[in-house]
């Protein structure tokens, strides 16, 4: 086994357990918004939310859903971006004005790991085997001459 493919294998595992710790923290945020959306739908309505029992709907699913992606690894970007839109939201509607240390860098340690996580997940993803996901084995050698 050469060292590039150590590093790789290294890389590719360090990347699903990231996810997986990420994805988890996500669901987990997300468990008490989806057992309780009139509970969310109220604490929303309190913060200014727009459209509070959609908005908590909007926000227990993609905080579980796209948390689970993350996890398993499917449609990764777009998991990713969907939970920075979160956290955005999270932001905007519950931290503008706080400060960053004990105020809203959390959030933003969510939001660019998800989108990290979501552009660059590693191959050991459910994406990897989905057609979007498959890269082509052709080596310079086997492309025709031109």
């Amino acid at each position: 086994m050469t060292e590039k493919s150590v590093v790789s294998r290294v890389s590719d595992t360090t990347s699903l357990v990231a996810r997986a710790v990420v994805g988890i923290v996500f669901i987990a945020h997300g468990w008490p918004k989806a057992t309780d959306l009139e509970g969310t739908a109220q604490g929303f309505a309190s913060l200014g939310i727009p459209f509070p029992q959609f908005s908590a709907l909007l926000g227990a699913g993609i905080e579980m859903g796209a948390g689970l992606a993350l996890v398993i690894g499917f449609a990764l970007p777009l998991a990713g971006l969907l939970l920075a839109f979160m956290m955005a939201s999270a932001y905007y509607f519950a931290h503008l004005g706080d400060a960053f240390i004990g105020g809203y860098e959390y959030l933003v340690v969510l939001a660019v790991t998800a989108v990290a996580l979501g552009f660059s997940g590693g191959r050991y993803s459910l994406d990897r085997v989905m057609p979007w996901g498959r890269t082509s084995r052709r080596t310079p050698e086997s492309l025709p001459a031109s």
